[in-house]
């Protein structure tokens, strides 16, 4: 057949369920298990076979289904439930953000957050990991919080891929094109119900991008689908494939994505105070934004400085690797055209994502994507304390002269949406104990000491029965596994026994970058099978996660496991689960005992899929870094190695592997099979408690958004505002001020001397003074000052003007210790968002 088009045709549903096409095109349902029922009720194969899609079901699902449902009174008492919390929720007008609405003040027009993937559910495959996963928890939780906030990203038409085994257990990747009809979206229909379209000019030519809408809760979703009839074969494939292709294929996608994302805002008319870019992979958001500027009469000084203003970068790569920058002659190639739009050369454009990279035997200048991100951002922050520490070490460079913990990025710890990965087994439980409205205040720590009132035998009895569901999900979809690859009946019998409900089950999932060290747990076998195997206490490991498809050594992994797992002393006691998604996902941290985490510290930027195991009771056994880190507390699970870095790779695996030997079998095991004389563990049962009643408020992702709000938000409103008042006067004034500091900053010069004696007594007074060649730049427009650095502490103390460019100063040492001395300047602005803004600064 020579197909020229498709149409989706929904059902006409009985009058009594009308409403299940509503609620399926709201994600609401992807966080309310008892909604997913509605759906799932009507077919349960059909259900499970279209990744629990909504939408798909009811195309899928006969009349005489529909009308039959429509006269069941159990399912229309559990529709009305449904559906008349729905309504409560998307009509509830006391929300977190009315309740704070004095805090958050007047005049701002909300959040545009922009990312390239997201994760809501399955059957929505635009996400590949974490990344994606914690976009679309900030999304929903931005939903539940009531807070004006659009959200932009891609559609991208063969998602990221299906992940499938082979014989060998070597990954193999299956792309499949998404029918976008049967999906719960839809197009996108401007104010004045035009079919929602913008274009983006690449390289001479005009790409055009359709507008798909998203419903998440309250809050909306912009996606942008270059697979329009208009579009060349090629330019249709720009947003096929999430992460793939080369270089080319990504400087594209992220000018779609930025340039493409705020033309979707403005023709959806919709408006924002606060920008925030969710890795570098938006930062040409900021083209768009200052082009509009400079066609408003602006010049792009005073343009870049209106759009840093109300910008916010937040990054999650803790190596420099992870961050895309491209040679110049590739990006004349994408971003030629941009310079003359706005109003600017080619030189300080390209400044200001300027980054020294090694090609090919020697270093070229690099248009670096997160230096860009950070150059035209006035917040940036990491996502978690130590990945926070990490960045401001790794962009230090950009702040020459700074120390570390000076450069202005600072940090947001992650967290997860928790009624998105909570077993509606767990949220009954809770019922009984938290308050009526415990949903609203999942961040209120004080709340969840209630936990510590279920019963053992409850709590016990649910972890069980998750635990058993999870074992029946492994099973088939091992099963499945082996039927494809063609195994033996026998080898296909042999699932109905794979795992123990009554072994310690210990999961592992998560995206196979080798510095995750997946294997680790392998580094000694022989001490692993008496683990495994030991007959009064055994243990069992749930293994999943993808590779990149490029990602050969991440592969290999995958393949170790699945080897291992086929060895007699560990077959039934090792499994690695094919295609992680975001079910495999849900499955695992509802049903495993412990969680583990071994990346090598300090390279972890975050991780969430621990927080959602112990929003389920699942203590953590991890390495002290990202979020655990923050998270451990003593009681609340274990942790692997201790809390340093090592410079011999090698050895840190070492130390770490016997570390995890170790706690397993001096810690864990005995704990958690320590029984009393009524058969119930009460010291473990105290440790779960301690996990879901540290972790479930404390890394919500309601904690995470009002952290954003409060620390980022509004900082950031109030200073575009302040910024952009009086036709862009204050931005006018930084832009040109900045301009003249850098042009006179190599002209300057600074000389200083101090009276320091060998040693000195507490209380005693060291002199230090300065002489400053300013070149022109105002005395008011200097800060001269000493800093002392005593161990970790730094002392900064200005230098007073003397005139003529002399400055003094007498510090008193009021301490015991070696200090180390010494005098910089640095221009200084008191409307800057950081002293350090402009990265100048100059030490004698």
């Amino acid at each position: 057949m020579n197909v020229i088009g498709k149409v989706t045709v929904l059902p006409r549903l009985p009058e009594a369920i009308v409403r299940l096409e509503e609620l399926a095109y709201n994600m609401y349902w992807s966080w309310t298990p008892r909604a997913q029922e509605l759906y799932s009720i009507l077919d349960e194969g059909v259900w499970n076979r279209f990744q629990h899609n909504p939408v798909r079901t009811m195309l899928e699902v006969s009349a005489e289904r529909l009308t039959q449902v429509a006269s069941d009174p159990a399912y229309l008492a559990q529709y009305a439930a449904v559906m008349a919390d729905f309504d409560a929720y998307m009509g509830k007008k006391d929300t977190w953000a009315s309740q704070h609405a004095a805090e958050l003040g007047q005049g701002g027009n909300g959040v545009a957050y922009f990312s390239m993937e997201y994760a809501y559910h399955e059957c929505l495959p635009i996400y590949s990991g974490g990344l994606g996963v914690l976009a679309g928890d900030h999304c929903k939780s931005a939903s539940d919080l009531g807070l004006p906030f659009t959200a932009v990203g891609m559609l991208f038409h063969q998602g990221y891929f299906t992940q499938l085994f082979n014989k060998d257990g070597w990954q193999q990747e299956s792309y499949d094109q998404l029918d976008l009809t049967t999906l719960p979206i839809r197009l996108a229909r401007t104010p004045a119900g035009d079919e929602a379209r913008v274009s983006v000019r690449i390289s001479g030519r005009e790409i055009v991008l359709r507008v798909w809408t998203l419903q998440v809760g309250r809050i909306r979703v912009l996606l942008l689908d270059s697979n329009v009839p208009e579009n060349s074969e090629d330019d249709r494939k720009l947003t096929a494939r999430l992460y793939g292709g080369n270089q080319e294929l990504r400087i594209q996608q992220y000018l779609l994505l930025g340039v493409g994302g705020v033309r979707a805002l403005r023709v959806m008319n919709v408006q924002a105070s606060v920008y925030h870019m969710n890795e570098g992979h938006a930062a040409f958001m900021v083209l768009e934004r200052i082009r509009e500027e400079v066609a408003r009469g602006q010049d792009f000084r005073t343009a870049t400085e209106a759009v840093a203003a109300a910008t916010l970068f937040t990054t999650h790569t803790p190596v420099p690797a992870g961050n895309d920058a491209y040679p110049y002659d590739l990006t004349d190639k994408y971003l030629g055209e941009w310079p003359a739009q706005l109003a600017t050369s080619r030189d300080e454009l390209y400044e200001l994502a300027r980054q020294e990279q090694y090609w090919d035997n020697h270093w070229v200048p690099s248009f670096s994507m997160s230096v860009f991100a950070l150059r035209m951002s006035r917040a940036a922050n990491g996502v978690s304390e130590l990945h926070g520490e990490v960045s401001r070490g790794l962009w230090n460079f950009l702040y020459q002269g700074a120390e570390p913990e000076e450069v202005p990025i600072g940090h947001v710890t992650n967290g997860a949406h928790n009624l998105t990965f909570l077993a509606q087994e767990y949220r009954d439980l809770f019922a009984g104990v938290l308050p009526s409205d415990w949903t609203e205040r999942l961040e209120d720590r004080g709340m969840w000491e209630a936990v510590r009132d279920i019963p053992d035998a409850s709590l016990a009895g649910t972890k069980r029965r998750m635990k058993v569901q999870m074992i029946d999900f492994v099973r088939s979809s091992v099963t499945r596994q082996l039927e494809r690859n063609g195994a033996s009946a026998a080898e296909i019998a042999a699932t109905e026994s794979l795992l123990d409900p009554d072994a310690l089950t210990i999961g592992f999932a998560r995206r196979f970058a080798t510095y995750k060290r997946a294997t680790l747990l392998f580094r000694d076998k022989a001490r692993l099978a008496k683990i495994v195997n030991d007959p009064q206490r055994p243990v069992q490991f749930v293994f999943a996660g993808k590779a990149h498809p490029a990602d050969n050594p991440g592969k290999a992994f995958i393949q170790e496991i699945y080897r291992t797992a086929q060895e007699p002393e560990f077959r039934g006691k090792i499994v690695i689960l094919e295609n992680y998604d975001m079910n495999v996902a849900r499955h695992l941290v509802q049903g495993v005992d412990v969680w583990m985490n071994n990346p090598r510290r300090p390279l972890e930027a975050s991780g969430t899929s621990g927080m959602k195991a112990s929003f389920n009771g699942a203590p953590n056994f991890s390495v002290l870094d990202g979020w655990w880190r923050e998270g451990y507390d003593g009681k609340n699970g274990w942790p692997i190695g201790d809390e340093r870095e090592y410079a011999d790779l090698n050895l840190q695996d070492d130390a770490d592997s016997f570390s995890l030997y170790r706690t397993l079998e001096d810690d864990i095991v005995p704990l958690y099979y320590g029984l009393d004389a009524e058969g119930q563990s009460h010291g473990w049962l105290d440790s779960v408690r301690q996990a879901i009643i540290t972790v479930n408020p404390e890394f919500s992702m309601q904690r995470q958004v009002i952290d954003y709000t409060q620390k980022y938000y509004l900082t950031l409103n109030t200073r575009s505002h302040a910024v952009q008042a009086n036709g862009d006067a204050l931005a006018r004034d930084i832009g040109g001020w900045k301009s003249w500091i850098r042009q006179q900053w190599p002209h300057t010069s600074l000389q200083a001397s101090a009276q320091l004696p060998a040693s000195v007594q507490p209380g005693e007074r060291v002199s230090i003074s300065a002489q400053v060649n300013p070149a022109g730049i105002n005395e008011s427009d200097l800060r001269v000052e000493a800093v002392l650095k005593r161990g970790e502490h730094i002392i900064r103390v200005p230098l007073e003007s003397k005139g003529q460019g002399r400055y003094e100063t007498s510090i008193p040492l009021d301490e015991s210790g070696l200090y180390s001395i010494g005098v910089r300047m640095m221009p200084e602005h008191e409307k800057l968002s950081s002293e350090f803004e402009l990265g100048l600064l100059k030490w004698a």
